[in-house]
């Protein structure tokens, strides 16, 4: 049984709407539904408001459910009673909406809420550790804190009302039991993802990031058994500090796929193994593992080859004589897929040790980096016109030399003097707009396969919003390896949201958070009553509700007397 609208158009052109009460029925012969109406209400615009109020009063007071009038005086509490509130209402406080409703929604959708539960409850625990996941998640979209500041300061400003009976305690106890269950829970989310989204997990994105930590020394097991991932490395921002590295594999819409959280002195290229492991185990099917010059050698192409099959890795074209020589220097047409891409094929060897490489060129980066190399001679050029004593001892020149940016454009003759080396200059537009790809897929297509490697750059964007933008990984407070492990679970999981976000709503999650922002929750007070509203939805924050398929909040959050 519903309500049902149906429209007549005069003569006139006017449009006039009529109100029912219908239920469907079965035709006895089609079988298809059909419409039954059981009262005409009439005309929509000569109906007494009134009386569709009492209706759905009465009906509200059967069902047990309490209602809202926005443009009436009162306020229908949840055992029927109509209160009368009154003018003098103060405001307490009010409350963040917007964002919490749709991370607990996804949260859900995900399958997050019932894994967790169902490890509470194999472990018997009584304590919501769910719930503390999800606060903790929840603050890294909204307004990162420490676990402390989400229990003691965030928690308070946002409403979810599931989590106001946690303590600081179950926030650590929380943690805890996702690193003991961590396997299970991201390999059921990522399925339950792949599965509810559709996605194409047939290209892999790997890489790895440094998170540092402000301590003066790392940790040494003999000292603690407990802490063990903090290792002295060099940060990928720059600079000597105990850190750990963080490896992340994403699909190519940039959802997480899994994260691993390896000791601060690993190398890129001995994270590998480790990842074909743990993907080989996952049966993810035909999938090619992409990534970066940094995870290229023999030992990893022969341990990708055991994982995922595939492999598409970028190549150092300046270390590799083979390139250098073969590949670089290969004559033959390029292949234009855009203004912006092209490729051409170049094989090496015979037989089983032949290889594929695939020479990549963007002329239009080609153009920045001649433009860019050219501003540097010419500051070059004009900072050794100004000196007189050319010497490379000399402190003008012992800077240059040390620079990053002008060094590898300058040498140093027998004589000691400082110049710029224009072979230097030369070798290194033979590089202009290039990357060389090499690939054990044979079926790959060349525009596939360039354009695979270039979408390489969403796992940047993951990264940035990991630890700057977004999310903020890092500071970390947290010295323990299970907490450490735990706290990067929790913001991988936060990605995960995000990205799922701006997937179905088209736009990145600081527009969507900013314009969620304007949905709150107002709770007015006075000696009697206690009473939340929701305030008017914006058309943005509608708009992203009905992407996300989240049904508007009602008007009338909570009402209750306090006397």
């Amino acid at each position: 049984m519903y309500l049902r609208t149906t429209k007549r158009t005069n003569k006139d052109g006017s449009v006039v709407e009529y109100f029912q009460i219908a239920h469907n029925e079965r035709h006895p012969k089609t079988r298809k539904p059909v419409a039954k109406i059981i009262h005409n209400f009439g005309r929509a615009d000569q109906l007494d408001r009134l009386e569709l109020v009492r209706l759905c009063r009465s009906i509200a007071r059967v069902c047990g459910l309490h209602i809202s009038d926005p443009l009436a005086e009162d306020v229908l509490l949840p055992e029927g009673e109509a209160i009368g509130i009154p003018p003098d209402l103060k405001i307490k406080q009010t409350f963040a909406l917007g964002c919490p409703l749709v991370i607990e929604t996804l949260w859900e959708r995900l399958g997050l809420k019932k894994t967790l539960n169902s490890i509470e409850q194999a472990t018997g625990s009584q304590v919501p550790y769910e719930r503390a996941i999800l606060a903790m998640v929840a603050n890294r979209l909204c307004d990162p804190e420490s676990k402390l500041g989400v229990w003691d300061r965030w928690l308070s400003t946002v409403y979810l009302p599931s989590c106001a009976s946690l303590r600081l305690r179950h926030m650590y106890e929380a943690m805890d039991l996702l690193h003991a269950n961590i396997d299970t829970i991201e390999q059921t989310v990522f399925f339950n993802t792949a599965n509810l989204f559709n996605l194409e997990v047939d290209l892999i994105f790997y890489d790895t990031t440094t998170a540092s930590f402000q301590v003066d020394a790392e940790d040494h097991s003999e000292a603690d058994p407990n802490a063990t991932l903090r290792k002295f490395g060099r940060c990928k921002e720059g600079g000597w500090a105990p850190q750990v590295v963080v490896a992340l594999a994403v699909t190519r819409d940039g959802i997480p796929v899994r994260s691993w959280v390896l000791p601060g002195n690993t190398a890129d290229v001995t994270t590998v193994e480790k990842v074909r492991a743990d993907l080989r185990g996952w049966n993810l099917g035909r999938a090619m593992f992409v990534a970066d010059a940094g995870m290229n050698s023999e030992d990893n192409r022969v341990e990708l080859a055991k994982a995922c099959g595939k492999y598409l890795l970028a190549c150092r074209m300046a270390s590799i004589s083979e390139i250098n020589l073969k590949v670089l220097s290969k004559r033959g047409r390029y292949t234009k897929f855009k203004d912006n891409l092209y490729a051409k094929e170049i094989i090496v060897g015979d037989g089983e040790r032949r290889r594929r490489y695939i020479l990549c060129y963007n002329p239009k980066q080609a153009q920045r980096q001649r433009s860019h190399r050219q501003l540097i001679i010419e500051l070059l050029e004009a900072e050794l016109a100004t000196h007189k004593d050319h010497s490379a001892t000399a402190q003008w020149a012992i800077e240059l030399l040390a620079s990053r940016r002008f060094k590898k454009y300058l040498r140093t003759t027998k004589g000691g003097l400082i110049r710029i080396d224009r072979a230097a200059v030369g070798k290194a537009a033979k590089y202009d707009g290039k990357w060389v790809i090499e690939t054990n897929d044979d079926t790959i297509s060349l525009e596939d396969a360039a354009c695979g490697y270039k979408s390489l750059m969403v796992i940047e964007r993951c990264f940035r919003s990991l630890k700057r933008t977004q999310i903020k990984m890092v500071p970390m407070y947290h010295w323990a390896s299970r907490r450490i492990v735990s706290h990067v679970k929790i913001c991988v999981l936060a990605l995960l949201i995000e990205r799922i976000a701006e997937m179905t709503c088209g736009m990145s999650w600081h527009h969507i958070q900013r314009n969620l922002e304007t949905l709150q929750i107002t709770e007015f007070f006075d000696l009697k009553y206690r009473v939340l509203m929701r305030n008017e939805v914006t058309t943005e924050a509608r708009n992203i509700l009905k992407s996300l398929k989240i049904k508007v909040p009602k008007q009338l959050i909570h009402a209750e007397k306090t006397a």
